[in-house]
């Protein structure tokens, strides 16, 4: 088959490599439509992400939609043919935190597309790849490949928005106006959060959150934004969901919550510790709450872009046939202009 393989930073090449199989439990999938994530644009840039150093190289990518080609053995469902998107963290499903419902937070997580695993896990940027069947997901006919692509980053959002709690009527703040920060936004809204804010400091992100998502766009670097909020919210904003993964920003949070908010942490914040104001936890009982990855929410976000209540489409910023990734890996560097950048693997 067909693959884009990451060798080093700033080297992925298109080139023919081995067909996986599928073993007990597993499926094989025919790749259809695949996003580049901002941890796939990390590896790219810098040849590893965080504490995940790549020991060979591998093939990046776990946003996509595919259709069910083999089955392995024991798998009945889904039938081949089925088109499917992916949840690309494979748990063990047997340990307490799987047992109890928090399969994303499980130990022996294994993740497609990354280097957190060694040797690397292969992703979805190839013709084929496996999955065991339950990480599947029956797509409707009525999502087509661009946003099946894209249930992977809802569920990311959709998780991070039921973390929070209720948000009806609530004064929402999202940080950061990346894929993930517009979608949170825009499921924050589909949840009755009323106003939405999003705070980005280019002002290219701050008009598309306005275009896409928001009710108001803020610049969290002018010197008066305290004053802003105030007038805006009175106390500060209900809920903070800091999706931009800058330290600044965390720290802004605790100004800009009110006494008994929450504060929910998306971004990735890397590897060293960060210091937070305690006090400000305890004496305005402020709630810090994390959100990794998806929960269990995978079948709820498909239900939720199924009902149209998100208009997903335009986060569509560029498509590229598998054979030009290096193109498509560029323009998603382009943090200003690209949103969403995907990669057609195989014609539907």
């Amino acid at each position: 088959m067909l693959a884009a393989m990451l060798h080093g930073a700033r080297d992925i090449r298109v080139e023919s490599c081995a067909q996986p199989k599928p073993g007990p439990g597993m499926v094989l999938l025919r790749v259809r439509r695949a996003g580049i994530c901002g941890s796939d644009s990390h590896y790219f840039a810098r040849g590893d992400c965080g504490p995940f150093v790549p020991t060979r190289p591998f093939i990046l990518g776990h946003e996509f939609t595919a259709n069910v080609a083999a089955l392995g053995e024991g798998v009945t469902a889904p039938v081949v043919g089925t088109r499917v998107t992916v949840n690309p963290a494979r748990a063990c499903g047997f340990c307490s935190y799987c047992s109890s419902g928090r399969r994303n937070l499980c130990r022996k997580t294994i993740m497609l597309g990354s280097a957190s695993t060694k040797p690397p896990t292969d992703g979805a940027f190839a013709e084929y790849v496996t999955v065991r069947a339950d990480q599947c997901h029956v797509l409707p006919a009525e999502l087509d490949d661009t946003i099946g692509a894209m249930m992977e980053p809802l569920a990311v959002a959709l998780h991070a928005v039921k973390r929070a709690g209720a948000v009806s009527g609530k004064h929402v703040l999202v940080m950061g106006g990346g894929p993930i920060g517009l979608l949170t936004a825009m499921t924050a809204r589909a949840f009755g959060a009323v106003p939405v804010v999003l705070s980005d400091i280019v002002p290219a992100r701050r008009k598309l959150a306005l275009d896409f998502s928001a009710d108001l766009a803020l610049d969290p670097a002018v010197k008066h934004l305290s004053e802003q909020v105030s007038s805006l919210t009175g106390d500060g904003f209900d809920v903070i969901l800091e999706a931009s993964g800058a330290r600044p920003a965390l720290r802004q949070a605790f100004d800009l919550i009110r006494p008994g908010g929450t504060i929910v942490q998306i971004g990735t914040l890397g590897v060293e510790d960060v210091p937070l104001p305690a006090n400000h936890l305890m004496l305005r009982e402020i709630q810090l709450v994390g959100s990794f990855r998806y929960g269990n929410v995978f079948d709820e976000a498909i239900r939720l872009a199924a009902s149209g209540r998100l208009n997903l489409r335009p986060l569509l910023t560029g498509l590229f046939p598998l054979a030009q990734t290096l193109d498509a890996m560029k323009q998603a560097d382009d943090k200003t202009n690209a949103l969403k950048v995907q990669i057609e693997v195989t014609a539907p």
